[in-house]
């Protein structure tokens, strides 16, 4: 008997002649079987690397992220941070075994964080914290009210209370008042020196500006080399007189040290053939900024000794 259909493939109603027919044409069931071939040959691909490990007691990084369902670059930040242990067997080869996988999971039970709020000890260790014996410092504190941190470190009020909460500084409430310590409040802010002896300071875009230093080159050499910084509703100013003592940015304007620009125009080397260059003869070289300053007098002898030898 015949029926009136929907063909699985294309969707078009067609006349069947049987009951076991699902397809209108040959066309449409033959790119319905490549389909199912290709679905196939995936899920294989897919899980033939997942199948693999289960024999696998050493795994290589990439594994290993499999096996955990991580990506490689998360696996290398727990070797790094030492949370998962790695044999490097070569430069190039490192593996991690599987029962240290286990171990740091195994080591990490499941707990619930909440951004921003402290943990309640147990009774157990509150116990244990009692009986040790923790050094405590015999200065006394120096207690700031809401509004004094506010005035003289101009930070906003929603900044004191989320930092004080995440970072856990000693706090005292007086007649309705949050008072803060002060010393972990600058610590806090990054104030490891007296801030109001500096008179010059930058912004970001200032920084860029003046030393060619973009914003994550700029935290990161002041977090490097302990530069005085200060945070202003939000704004971040860096100390003019430490960067530019770092920085060294005299050497730009002396004339016994030239830039690899300079030197590629003069001699028509590239940027490749001059640290080659710089590296074999013993160049002495400085870095400002983003750029390379290399000793005209040292250039030169390295320049004699090639032509020297026909180079």
């Amino acid at each position: 008997m015949k029926t009136t259909k929907k063909c699985t493939f294309c969707g078009r109603p067609f006349t069947s002649n049987s009951g076991m027919q699902k397809y209108c044409c040959v066309r449409c069931a033959n790119e319905a079987k490549k389909e199912r071939k290709k679905r196939n040959d995936d899920f294989l691909k897919a899980a033939e690397p997942v199948i693999g490990l289960k024999e696998q007691e050493y795994l290589t990084f990439s594994r290993a992220a499999i096996l955990m369902g991580c990506s490689r670059q998360y696996v290398y930040k727990l070797v790094l941070q030492g949370k998962l242990k790695a044999s490097r067997i070569s430069s190039r080869m490192a593996i991690i075994r599987r029962a240290d996988i286990e171990s740091m999971l195994d080591g990490n039970p499941y707990s619930k964080v909440v951004f921003g709020n402290r943990s309640k000890p147990t009774i157990l260790k509150q116990r244990q914290k009692k009986q040790e014996t923790v050094p405590v410092s015999d200065e006394p504190l120096t207690y700031l009210s809401g509004e004094e941190v506010m005035s003289i470190y101009k930070v906003k009020q929603m900044w004191l209370y989320t930092t004080a909460k995440r970072n856990q500084i000693p706090m005292c409430r007086i007649a309705g008042k949050n008072y803060y310590s002060k010393s972990h409040v600058e610590e806090c802010l990054g104030l490891t020196v007296d801030t109001s002896i500096i008179t010059e300071w930058l912004t970001t875009d200032e920084v860029f500006e003046e030393f060619g230093m973009k914003a994550t080159a700029i935290r990161a050499y002041a977090y490097r080399h302990s530069i005085p910084t200060k945070k202003e509703y939000g704004i971040t100013y860096y100390s003019k007189t430490h960067l530019a003592e770092l920085r060294q940015i005299d050497l730009v304007e002396d004339k016994r040290y030239c830039t690899v620009d300079e030197v590629s125009e003069k001699y028509g080397l590239s940027k490749a053939n001059i640290h080659h260059i710089t590296k074999v003869h013993g160049i002495e070289k400085k870095k400002v900024g983003v750029r390379n300053l290399l000793l005209r007098a040292d250039v030169e002898r390295a320049m004699a000794e090639r032509a020297a030898k026909g180079l």
